[in-house]
């Protein structure tokens, strides 16, 4: 049975441009980041970058709201983005939710990882889904995850959670 442990929590007391989980312990199985965010931009997106590696990164996407569908991908990046997250533009007070999962984070292997998300809108019938599966072709170790906003910054609330996964 799966153990998940907290290893780190950050939840923001004043807007910021980033966060850094940083000197992520290579003692787990696989990690997993939960975060509730929220920009202060009209339109928002986020970007991730894994130990400061400007390329490597490759996505494919689906999202669905309640009247359209899309797919794409995305490959050879600086970073995984676009990332969607609430911005302010969308109903107030909201955080969009987002899991992050990324399996055998210490292998001397590609990434691959998988990232679910929810956007609310100030409409009663057109709300976002996303689905991603996420490649980083880099077999180094993941010791640092940045989230960076990609227009405005991450607001006051927006929370962030860092776990390992050990395996038993």
């Amino acid at each position: 049975m799966a153990t998940y442990t907290l290893i780190e929590a950050k939840t923001l007391s004043a807007s910021a441009a980033s966060v850094t989980f940083s000197s992520i312990p290579a003692t787990y199985t696989d990690l997993v980041v939960r975060m509730s965010t929220r920009s202060d931009a009209v339109t928002a997106n986020m970007s991730i970058t894994i130990n400061s590696f400007t390329s490597g990164y490759s996505q494919t996407y689906m999202y669905g709201s309640g009247t359209s569908a899309a797919s794409g991908r995305i490959t050879g990046a600086a970073s995984f983005t676009p990332i969607a997250i609430n911005a302010s533009s969308h109903t107030a007070n909201t955080f969009a939710p987002t899991e992050i999962y990324i399996p055998s984070y210490t292998a001397s292997q590609n990434k691959p990882i998988s990232l679910y998300s929810v956007i609310e809108l100030n409409s009663a019938t057109t709300n976002y889904i996303f689905a991603e599966a996420e490649l980083l072709s880099q077999t180094a170790a993941i010791s640092s995850i940045t989230f960076a906003g990609s227009t405005g910054n991450m607001v006051t609330g927006s929370s962030f959670y860092l776990y390992g996964i050990s395996n038993a």
